[in-house]
């Protein structure tokens, strides 16, 4: 039951994982591209490029349209959005205990005459 919970976020993880496709989904951000378009920055065939793609439509975080023999790939955002919120509860974890810190060593300083 669990797994099936984690899964998509798990998902979405493994695709942001590697640089090529971390770069593919800003590309993406700019606008629909092409899978041609999408890996000529990189030195890679088109196959290659049409796995990155296939690992991001997976992960849910493109849809790919064909027309004729053009796949055209745009950005969902909303399973980015999901993963941001996981990771706030992280931020959030940090922040607390971060502050915490500081609160010590200022009293620290405090107590030895440091400012």
């Amino acid at each position: 039951m669990v797994e099936q919970q984690t899964l998509p976020l798990d998902r979405v993880f493994a695709a942001l994982s590697d640089p090529t496709r971390r770069a593919m989904l800003r590309q993406l951000a700019g606008g629909v591209r092409t899978v041609g378009e999408l890996a000529e920055p990189f030195d890679m065939s088109f196959a290659a490029a049409a796995k990155h793609v296939k690992v991001l439509e997976g992960a849910g975080l493109l849809s790919r349209t064909i027309e004729g023999r053009s796949h055209r790939c745009r950005l969902e955002a909303g399973p980015l959005a999901e993963a941001d919120r996981w990771m706030a509860f992280y931020q959030r974890f940090w922040s607390l205990r971060l502050d915490a810190l500081e609160a010590a060593i200022v009293g620290h300083n405090r107590k030895k005459g440091r400012k």
